[in-house]
């Protein structure tokens, strides 16, 4: 029988460059004397191809931009239900006829609906920011990716091994 270590991805230094070059101005020219602070940062980092209309940050961010819309509306929705039951229904009622895919026309379409649904829109713009920028925690965001990955790639890994390295069995 076969014994394999597995290792996470992140310790395998092939994997993941850790090579930094630091650019400073002028740094041979000692009558210009500059401060020792650098000017930029030319670091490794993956290519990723098929991206050439935007990053694949910049899609996350959108992705993350139609989900507070969503939110947004859980929130609106869960307060809505408590006081203004009517105001709870409508907004019920345009969302069984209109998709939260696309945030910004979801809230453009709710906007031109009515007065009444005028004011519902510019309720969840104001919570969408809002809770983008005071309540979501993108740190933890970070965290929670990061661990999802390493521990995904580590079960996949151990499965593999597991399924190859045992031998069949000879009735």
């Amino acid at each position: 029988m076969e014994i394999s270590a597995i290792l996470p991805l992140t310790q395998l230094s092939c994997f993941m460059p850790k090579t930094c070059t630091v650019i400073r101005a002028h740094p041979f020219k000692p009558w210009r004397q500059r401060n020792s602070k650098p000017t930029g940062f030319r670091c490794q980092k993956m290519y990723v191809p098929g991206f050439g209309e935007a990053s694949p940050e910049k899609k996350a961010a959108k992705n993350m931009h139609n989900f507070f819309t969503y939110i947004a509306v859980r929130i609106v929705g869960a307060q809505l239900e408590s006081y203004n039951t009517e105001a709870h229904k409508d907004l019920m009622e345009f969302l069984d006829k209109n998709s939260l895919n696309d945030g910004d026309k979801f809230c453009a379409a709710l906007m031109r609906e009515s007065p009444r649904h005028k004011g519902l829109a510019m309720r969840i713009l104001e919570v969408r920011s809002s809770y983008c920028k005071k309540d979501f925690e993108w740190d933890n965001l970070q965290r929670l990716a990061s661990k999802m990955a390493d521990e995904s790639n580590t079960r996949i890994m151990r499965d593999y091994v597991l399924e190859t390295s045992h031998e069949p069995k000879i009735d």
